[in-house]
């Protein structure tokens, strides 16, 4: 970075920066534990998806997945996208840390994107909605899903803000 780059670009790009990494460490942190702990959440899932805590109208119980194979691949799924997520926001961080702000930004975009969608559409839509996790006291994870999906959808505003490709009309 040029030492002509204004201090509003410089701060945003620390914002983007600093706020990558700490999704990145968090959703690290979500995988490892998933993978060392991993009858804990393993249970989450078995119990969203087969819908046991749920309100038992026969309109949505249909819905259930109750066979163990397919309720272990969702969760080995979620796991791998997670991981993936991780490292992606990871190698995001270092880009960041490189002053390489353009491939930093593309890539935290990505990894991002990838949280938005597993705990937007996945954890909210899907496990919310379509499997009616609202419902049951005990497996509702919408809370937490909110918490990362604010926290990542904050960041990725950021990254974008950060973006000072942009041309100003008064320079």
């Amino acid at each position: 970075m040029s030492t002509n780059t204004p201090p509003t670009t410089r701060a945003l790009d620390l914002t983007a920066a600093l706020l990558t990494a700490g999704v990145a460490l968090y959703i690290a942190l979500v995988a490892f534990g998933n993978i060392t702990d991993f009858g804990t959440n393993q249970a989450f899932v078995q119990h969203v998806l087969a819908m046991d805590t749920t309100f038992k109208e026969d309109d949505l119980m249909w819905r259930a997945i109750t066979n163990k194979g397919l309720q272990n691949t969702a969760y080995v799924l979620i796991i791998v996208w997670e991981t993936l997520a991780a490292l992606v926001l990871i190698y995001a961080t270092w880009l960041w840390a490189r002053r390489d702000h353009a491939r930093a930004r593309s890539l935290s975009v990505y990894g991002l994107l990838m949280l938005l969608l597993l705990f937007g559409a996945g954890f909210i839509a899907i496990g919310g909605e379509w499997f009616s996790m609202w419902q049951s006291k005990t497996w509702n994870g919408l809370d937490a899903a909110l918490r990362v999906f604010v926290f990542a959808g904050i960041t990725l505003l950021v990254v974008l803000l950060s973006d000072n490709r942009r041309t100003d009309a008064t320079t």
